[in-house]
């Protein structure tokens, strides 16, 4: 996830835009008397998310408005609108968000040609008695429910395609292919950057509620409808309303196998802080996806990274991941900062 998109440049978003993101909210309503949190991998994030929340915002639309603005930022390649496409050059977005007072959730996955997938996942949540819709059905039910439909590729990530089409695909190589220094220079960029970043945003309200989101556009260069575990209940996201949040970017295929999100909040619940909940679920990682040798280097350890962002809803937070550095965005109702991760490393 590259932060590149501040609040002001999201105010400056289309209308359209802004009004998508209304369909499925919640009226404001008054102050509680609790510390709220945000947390996430960007500032630019848990300071917007944070301002929805002392509006009265619902923690859940809070978090989607939060993760919208990577969602609507050409400039980063691993979520929404400029995101990174699949192997054929189609932008395919997952999402997936629960709500804290409900216990209620909902996700979308292979959707394609809609901006904000975050919040097309809380209309499912909200309009059907499903968890998940995927692929062309998902993008007709955004339709119905009033979300417009917008080009997701950008000439940057068009171009970055074709050379990695023309390079690798077809076999070209310096023989055939486009050569890196005949790209424009944003797109030589992205040619030469492993794409599989992830948004997410947790939140804790001023009543102590919880909502909480996950966006993605995937792995760059994707197999068409590979999903990860952004919009897979359990392993890219999970939260309890008695317990906490949690939510991870990296390597989903890892979360997926081993319900990483879910048994973050399992070991809080058996008492666990939120650090060592997470440590000891990257433990977990480690010992299990390297017994499969697509995930594993010579040497026998992991070739992937995960982060898992979490709070606890007494009000503690923390990241952590396999490798660091990495660092979690907090704010606690005062100040947004960012502070260091832990990693299973150290």
């Amino acid at each position: 996830m590259k932060p590149s998109f501040h609040r002001r440049n999201f105010l400056a978003a289309s209308a359209a835009s802004v009004a998508t993101l209304a369909v499925g909210a919640s009226p404001a309503k008054p102050l509680g008397q609790k510390r709220p949190l945000v947390i996430s991998g960007s500032l630019a994030v848990v300071e917007l998310a944070m301002k929805r929340v002392m509006e009265g915002a619902d923690p859940l639309d809070a978090a989607i408005e939060g993760v919208a603005i990577h969602e609507a930022d050409p400039n980063d390649h691993s979520v929404g609108y400029g995101g990174t496409p699949n192997e054929e050059g189609v932008v395919e977005l997952d999402a997936a968000v629960m709500h804290g007072p409900t216990h209620g959730a909902g996700a979308v996955a292979a959707l394609r040609n809609i901006m904000h997938p975050a919040a097309v996942a809380r209309v499912v949540m909200q309009r059907t008695k499903h968890c998940l819709i995927v692929g062309d059905n998902a993008l007709k039910f955004a339709r119905e429910h009033g979300f417009p439909e917008t080009k997701l590729e950008t000439e940057v990530t068009r171009e970055a395609w074709i050379h990695w089409k023309e390079n690798l695909l077809r076999g070209g190589g310096a023989r055939l292919g486009t050569k890196l220094s005949q790209l424009s220079p944003d797109a030589r960029e992205l040619a030469q950057t492993y794409i599989h970043g992830t948004v997410h945003c947790s939140v804790m309200d001023t009543h102590g509620d919880l909502g909480c989101t996950t966006s993605t556009s995937g792995l760059g260069y994707k197999v068409p409808g590979r999903v990860g575990d952004s919009p897979i209940l359990g392993a890219g996201l999970y939260l309890d309303n008695t317990v906490g949040s949690c939510g991870s970017v990296g390597l989903g295929e890892v979360n997926l196998i081993n319900c990483s999100c879910y048994l973050v909040i399992e070991n809080m619940r058996r008492g666990m802080h939120v650090k060592d909940a997470m440590i000891a679920t990257l433990k977990r990682i480690a010992e299990t996806a390297t017994r499969d040798p697509r995930f594993r280097n010579d040497d026998g350890k992991p070739n992937f990274d995960v982060t898992f962002y979490g709070l606890s809803k007494d009000g503690k937070f923390s990241a952590a991941n396999l490798r660091g550095p990495t660092s979690l965005a907090v704010h606690d109702g005062k100040t947004a900062r960012n502070v260091d991760a832990a990693s299973l490393e150290d």
